[in-house]
């Protein structure tokens, strides 16, 4: 399944292919902050739509994951980092994607907080 995201005001826009079986609520100091529910897939899955510029990045902690939000409304549609298996991965936040039932997903709770 193709899936198109964007931010809140649509700076930020991109396409990513597969299918969600699954979220992840994380419980760190930044996701608890955000909200998001996550969904992680490979950077080969996932095509951003607008320029790099229209992005801040953030980064925390140990620095392995950029997290990417909007200039323009602040949104954090996702972030980037390598995978468990060391191969480049993108986080989707599903909250971003048009015509999901963030309701209908199953969401598994990690706690972050502890690492």
């Amino acid at each position: 399944m193709r899936y198109h995201g964007t931010c809140h005001c649509g700076n930020v826009a991109f396409d990513v292919e597969g299918e969600i079986t699954e979220a992840l609520a994380c419980n760190c100091s930044m996701c608890v902050r955000k909200g998001s529910l996550l969904w992680f897939v490979p950077r080969s899955q996932f095509q951003l739509r607008t320029t790099e510029d229209a992005m801040s990045d953030y980064k925390f902690n140990k620095h392995h994951i950029t997290h990417r939000f909007c200039k323009n409304c602040g949104i954090h549609a996702f972030a980037q980092g390598l995978g468990s298996d060391g191969k480049p991965m993108v986080a989707i936040n599903i909250r971003s994607l048009e015509g999901i039932d963030v309701e209908a997903v199953p969401v598994k709770h990690f706690d972050g907080r502890s690492i």
